[in-house]
């Protein structure tokens, strides 16, 4: 199925005001075009980087740029479509933050 980005005016700020991660995110944008999931393990299939947070969460943390920057995104699986909400956006030292304080589950900054 597609993936149905929520919000990718997020994603297109961040990069705006972090210039570093701006191709980066162009290159992660363009895997989006092309992806097809029908069940979580084919994010990691398309993103071999992503890491599939438990719990139950539903959540997705995306490795971009070699590492530099994490992307924490909730995902849903519909009919005929898969929504992706961006939910978080930093470096990976904020991610390193965001853990220690075991928020990577439920942080909605989006």
């Amino acid at each position: 199925m597609k993936i149905h980005l929520i919000k990718k005016q997020t994603i297109e700020e961040y990069a705006s005001d972090h210039s570093g991660s701006k191709r980066s995110l162009a290159e992660w944008f363009n895997k989006m075009k092309y992806a097809d999931w029908n069940r979580p393990s084919d994010i990691e299939h398309t993103f071999g980087s992503a890491d599939l947070l438990g719990g139950g969460c539903d959540r997705v943390v995306f490795n971009i740029g070699g590492n530099h920057y994490r992307m924490i995104c909730k995902y849903a699986f519909g009919d005929k479509q898969v929504h992706l909400f961006v939910c978080w956006i930093g470096t990976h030292a904020e991610y390193d933050e965001i853990c220690n304080g075991n928020k990577q589950y439920t942080v909605n900054n989006y």
